[in-house]
């Protein structure tokens, strides 16, 4: 059976629900998105592995391989969505819409179409005249765990040398985003009446100090780091939440914070977080406080790819574009680790991704699949 065109191709994947969601009662299987995009690639001759997740029922990943050996490009991008507010939605989130020179749906611009579009631009190759392997990689719950990227192995990808993931950047190069970590913070005091404060020992002060340590933290790493191509130079610390206590008589004997910590390349998120904890225990022993932490989000690294590599030079050549900077996360990372020089760059908008109404502009189609056509060319039919 041949592969479908590529308008279905993008109604199939728009209409197949894959959402992923930390919480239980929105979360579900990308299984039969993963199939379909296999049945597809299998039908233009790419070999086929389905890779289950392992610790998570129901999550997949899709390596599918044109061509022999090792080395090649890697074409990457999620199969899952986030979930959505169907009352805000003007479009069914599920069926691919045609208005305004737009397509909309939930995963049009992140980015379910993209996987579409590398299968179209991999379209009646023939893998006897690729030197090096096309891989096109669909991965499991990118917008919450990361857990199908981080479950792969450079022996799963061919020990690719290059990857293109097609994150929405407008189709312009990214060479470089920010990391993230995300905590929680408690402390544990002692309750009381508020009329004698030795009865007590408050965790809400306690928090206070730590929050004006954290600030002073924030305040050195912004003096240490600075990178001038992103928007934002500096790292950011933001205290994004609080709670304790519960009655304005009482000596607060618990609170919690969270945070997010957004490093520049060259920070490892290793070491910030145990400054942070180091912080936390010193401003809590000070106070006779007990400390826990708890993490909310593990962690994405920031992503660096060399201007100088190859997979950045041909993509600033062919969008005319130099490469970017963003602050948004990506697989990038984990890629980066299994030796692969990735480039970020997709042809949706990053301002449309989890938005009502996600579309993808229909202009940017074609040129993303000549692009792709171009990549595939360099990366696998010629020399690396």
């Amino acid at each position: 059976m041949p592969t479908p065109i590529l308008i279905d191709m993008l109604q199939g994947l728009i209409a197949t629900p894959s959402i992923s969601s930390t919480s239980p009662q929105f979360d579900m299987s990308n299984e039969a998105v993963i199939d379909l995009l296999a049945e597809w690639a299998e039908s233009a001759g790419f070999s086929i592995n389905k890779l289950p997740v392992p610790g998570e029922s129901g999550k997949f990943n899709l390596v599918a391989t044109l061509g022999e050996g090792s080395g090649g490009l890697v074409l990457a991008g999620h199969a899952d969505t986030v979930p959505f507010d169907n009352n805000r939605w003007q479009h069914d989130p599920f069926k691919l819409t045609e208005s305004n020179n737009r397509y909309y749906g939930l995963g049009t611009s992140d980015m379910k179409s993209f996987l579409a579009l590398a299968l179209e631009a991999a379209r009646d190759i023939d893998p006897r005249t690729l030197q090096h392997p096309l891989i096109i990689l669909a991965t499991a719950d990118e917008e919450t765990s990361m857990s199908g990227a981080r479950a792969l192995a450079a022996q799963d990808l061919h020990h690719a040398r290059y990857a293109v993931i097609g994150e929405p950047t407008g189709m312009r190069p990214i060479n470089q985003h920010k990391g993230i970590i995300m905590e929680a913070i408690i402390y544990r005091g002692q309750s009381g009446h508020s009329s004698d404060p030795s009865l007590g020992n408050s965790a809400l002060e306690g928090m206070v100090a730590l929050m004006a340590e954290l600030l002073k933290f924030r305040e050195t790493l912004q003096a240490q780091h600075h990178n001038p191509a992103f928007a934002v130079p500096v790292p950011t610390l933001n205290l994004g939440h609080i709670h304790g206590g519960d009655n304005p008589n009482r000596i607060c004997a618990e609170c919690e914070l969270h945070l997010d910590l957004r490093p520049l390349p060259g920070m490892p998120l290793g070491e910030l977080r145990s400054r942070l904890r180091t912080i936390a225990r010193q401003v809590a022993t000070d106070r006779k406080l007990h400390c826990e932490f708890r993490e909310l989000f593990g962690g994405i690294d920031a992503m660096q790819t060399e201007r100088t590599s190859a997979i950045v030079e041909a993509a600033e050549a062919l969008t005319r574009h130099s490469a970017a900077a963003v602050a948004f996360g990506t697989e990038g990372p984990i890629l980066r680790t299994l030796g692969i020089d990735t480039l970020i760059m997709g042809p949706g908008d990053i301002d449309q991704a989890h938005q009502p109404d996600e579309y993808l502009s229909i202009d940017r189609i074609k040129p993303t699949i000549d692009i792709l056509k171009q990549l595939i060319e360099r990366f696998c039919m010629g020399g690396q």
